[in-house]
């Protein structure tokens, strides 16, 4: 987050549900319903606590109740209402794991060493994590799938990632079979 780097992203506020005060909730936790137990969150300018003490998981949508909004109009002045978390709240990921938050402001090289740009974001727009690039020099940014084959090493202490961009890794593969 910007202005307070110490700060994860861990979910989001959506529509309200019901008249009493209940709301839909995207969570970014492994285990949706786990956002609830991380105590009391904060919005995205750092003002307001929130903190959520009930959470239903449904076929479509994860819905909680937040202390103190029992309405609806309530309710709806929550709607996409980022919530935060310290980073320091979390638990230490696994070794074969990370937080966005820690690969944002890596540096990207290639394999020989040489900088490619600046990790930006990591999204996913449900078919897997895609990690942007802000290249170096000139140039729109480069997206590619955050596979162990694009991304063969991370090292947050060192601030820095080992990516192969894509035209190398079809290069590779197409080598591999004989097949062009």
């Amino acid at each position: 987050m910007k202005g307070q780097p110490d700060l994860v992203l861990v979910g989001e506020i959506g529509a309200a549900q019901g008249l009493k005060g209940e709301v839909r909730l995207r969570s970014y936790t492994a285990d949706p319903a786990d956002i609830a137990a991380y105590g009391p969150l904060r919005d995205e300018a750092g003002t307001k606590s929130i903190e959520i003490t009930r959470v239903r998981v449904t076929p479509k949508a994860l819905i909680a109740a937040i202390k103190g909004v029992t309405t609806r109009e309530a309710a709806e002045a929550l709607n996409r209402t980022r919530l935060y978390i310290a980073r320091s709240a979390l638990p230490e990921a696994a070794a074969d794991e990370w937080y966005v938050a820690d690969l944002i402001g890596l540096t990207a090289v290639s394999p020989d060493g040489a900088a490619l740009g600046t990790v930006t974001a990591v999204h996913n727009f449900g078919a897997g994590d895609i990690v942007e690039i802000e290249p170096s020099g000139d140039g729109p940014s480069l997206l590619v799938a955050f596979t162990d084959d694009t991304v063969p090493e991370i090292d947050i202490a060192a601030g820095r990632l080992i990516l192969i961009p894509p035209e190398e890794t079809e290069a590779s593969e197409e080598g591999d079979d004989g097949n062009m």
